[in-house]
């Protein structure tokens, strides 16, 4: 997994209406003179673990039909990513189902088919690479007539996220710390002992910064405002 650090600390700059939080500041407290700092740490790691829902469909008047041509179709999604280089461990093959349009409560006769039914394979890897490589290849299956719903595409995961959060703190935590010894020797003062500190809550996001397209997204963000409160002597 890439680990590349891609922004290591932003200073906070200036908020309108004139509120201090100008290199990291948040504020000064007079009564205590303490200063409370914001640290914000920024990295970009790559998703260690994807997961690949596919599913056929087919629908028609007879149950062994659908049935029938839904088992061929699933067939052929699974030697299809067999010729991709996956595994049987890689895929978990869910069971078809099969509904009678008939069947269900207040069901109308004027359905145009009866039975429609659907076969699902989940791909799940820690080839990310691979999987996001076969999800833009999937027109020789469509072209050869399974009907093929992607759904969302691929959904990613960081798993060694824990991994990544020591360094992500840690540059937050420094960057705080050297904001701080700034403002203290620019105001002819000097740092004192740290009064508390909350370390904030990691965000994850995709690329576009939207953490709602985080599992779509390949390359994770991650993002952290630590809070660090210093007494000034």
């Amino acid at each position: 997994m890439n680990n590349t650090l891609i922004a290591v600390v932003i200073a906070l700059g200036l908020a309108a209406g004139g509120v201090f939080i100008g290199n990291g500041l948040e504020r000064f407290r007079m009564a205590d003179r303490s200063i409370v700092i914001k640290g914000l740490a920024e990295q970009s790691v790559d998703s260690d673990y994807v997961t690949w829902p596919l599913t056929v469909r087919r629908a028609g008047d007879s149950f062994q039909s659908v049935q029938k041509t839904l088992a061929a179709d699933r067939d052929k999604l699974v030697e299809f990513l067999h010729g991709l280089g996956f595994t049987r461990s890689e895929m978990e093959i869910r069971p078809m189902v099969v509904t009678d349009a008939y069947s269900r409560e207040y069901a109308s006769s004027n359905s145009p088919t009866r039975y429609s039914g659907s076969a699902l394979v989940i791909v799940k890897s820690e080839r990310v690479a691979a999987v996001a490589a076969a999800a833009l290849a999937t027109d020789p299956l469509i072209a050869a007539g399974v009907q093929l719903d992607l759904g969302s595409g691929p959904q990613y995961a960081l798993r060694a996220f824990n991994d990544a959060k020591a360094p992500l703190l840690k540059a937050a935590t420094e960057n705080a710390r050297a904001q701080a010894e700034k403002f203290a020797r620019e105001s002819g003062a000097s740092l004192g002992r740290l009064k508390s500190a909350n370390q904030g809550i990691i965000q994850i996001s995709g690329t576009g910064g939207n953490p709602y397209d985080s599992a779509s997204s390949r390359e994770k963000r991650l993002r952290v405002v630590s809070t660090f409160v210093y007494f000034l002597e």
